[in-house]
């Protein structure tokens, strides 16, 4: 999933790339929302996304007041797929995973196309931070 990213509402752009396990490597437009202020807006009040928004640090998430289904997998800290849950449809609450560090949403049925499963190392072209750092 690689290629260009918007910048909105505070998110960080970049791109991602499923590889890896036979991925496709097919290149997609990335948000990275790793504010409490972008975690918490994520995709509501959109009527759709073009690519796939990266939550972070993430360990679950809700499709409350959301206005379409989405696929969501939960990622560890190397940004390896820890499983997938398709067609998340609005007004549900998704099971925490306590190996999840990050947290990639994208509109119903993409995961699939891009080849996006468990097992599966995504490739992110922007920093991605799960939290902060060590002090210096």
């Amino acid at each position: 999933m690689g290629g260009d990213g918007t910048e909105a509402g505070g998110t960080g752009a970049g791109g991602a790339e499923a590889g890896g396990t036979g991925a496709g490597g097919a290149g997609v437009p990335l948000e990275i929302a790793a504010s409490y202020r972008t975690r918490a807006r994520g995709l509501l009040g959109r009527d759709g996304i073009e690519g796939a928004m990266l939550l972070t640090p993430c360990g679950s998430v809700h499709t409350f007041r959301m206005r379409f289904a989405i696929d969501v997998a939960y990622l560890d800290r190397d940004l390896r797929v820890l499983a997938v849950v398709p067609g998340m449809r609005p007004g549900r609450l998704g099971l925490p995973r306590p190996r999840a560090r990050h947290v990639l949403e994208a509109r119903a049925g993409a995961m699939a196309r891009w080849g996006v499963r468990p097992g599966v190392r995504l490739v992110v072209d922007a920093p991605v931070t799960g939290g902060p750092g060590p002090a210096a």
